[in-house]
């Protein structure tokens, strides 16, 4: 069972200035909690035990975030602010965290790379700091992906979810056929390629199961026109060489909710609000009365 998973929380969130210009895109609250909790949580409650942040400059307050604070528990406790110290729990979620630091913006594959000696010779996880999946991280899409990638031997597993055609350019887009119920087998993948030549509609989605071959293609990529290595282009190596990559479909109730721009940002975060428990109802109450007055 695969128990180990890589973070990339390096890149700077330029898209989402100027909330990232002194904290991480990755720690922007969504309702009650950072993006990056979320993400935590998600793998902890999918079989993940051991996460490896790579990060970069200003990205300390990560760190913070999931270290504990014994002032601070120790003040909720004097003012039997318990409810607030249940806030806290997450820091109690039985997943020992590592930190790596990227020391250049070498894109996403040069950020897997970094965390070739955290993975050794085992197969990991890689999950997106910035990306949840399912509303408040309820899905138990990395255990599917997981299951499968022992099952077929596999050298790679992605999630992907279908996207409107006119969005294909945001994203590696894969080629597929269906392999059994849920997943496809990959042939082809391409990064951000325009509608009229993307080979589907299916968009990577922020997970993925490796082997740790993948070291080895990553550092045969030869970096695009920005200097980047793409992992997109990693895995398309391994399509090449005929290994066995295959796509697991998202669930209807499995949306990817990507927090690297503001009007996704945005939707994000006024879903989550409306599904909590507590200050949902009332948020919904407000947001028809501002429509209304529209």
């Amino acid at each position: 069972m695969i128990r180990s998973a890589i973070v990339p929380v390096a890149g700077l969130g330029t898209r989402l200035l100027p909330a990232t210009k002194s904290q991480p895109k990755e720690m922007l609250p969504v309702a009650r909690k950072p993006v990056v909790q979320y993400v935590v949580e998600e793998l902890a409650a999918n079989g993940i035990r051991e996460i490896l942040f790579v990060t970069g400059r200003n990205k300390s307050a990560i760190e913070n975030h999931f270290d504990s604070d014994p002032a601070l528990i120790q003040a909720l406790n004097a003012a039997c602010k318990h409810d607030l110290l249940r806030e806290l729990e997450f820091e109690r979620l039985g997943v020992h965290i590592f930190y790596t630091r990227q020391s250049e913006q070498k894109g996403l594959g040069d950020a897997i790379l970094c965390g070739e000696n955290f993975a050794g010779e085992q197969p990991f996880v890689v999950a997106l700091g910035d990306s949840i999946i399912g509303l408040n991280a309820k899905s138990d899409c990395v255990a599917r992906m997981v299951n499968f990638f022992e099952e077929r031997k596999a050298s790679c597993v992605v999630a992907v979810e279908e996207v409107p055609a006119e969005e294909t350019h945001r994203y590696g887009i894969v080629q597929g056929v269906p392999e059994v119920d849920g997943f496809l087998r990959v042939s082809d993948v391409i990064e951000k390629p325009p509608p009229e030549q993307a080979p589907s509609r299916w968009a990577i989605a922020g997970r993925y199961v490796f082997s740790p071959l993948i070291f080895d293609m990553i550092r045969k990529v030869t970096p695009d026109a920005h200097g980047e290595i793409q992992l997109t282009d990693a895995i398309r190596l391994l399509c090449d060489e005929g290994r066995r990559v295959y796509a697991c479909m998202l669930g209807k109730h499995e949306r990817r909710y990507d927090i690297g721009n503001f009007p996704s940002y945005f939707e994000a975060f006024v879903e989550f609000a409306l599904a909590d428990p507590d200050y949902g109802p009332r948020l919904r109450q407000s947001l028809k009365r501002l429509l209304a007055c529209e």
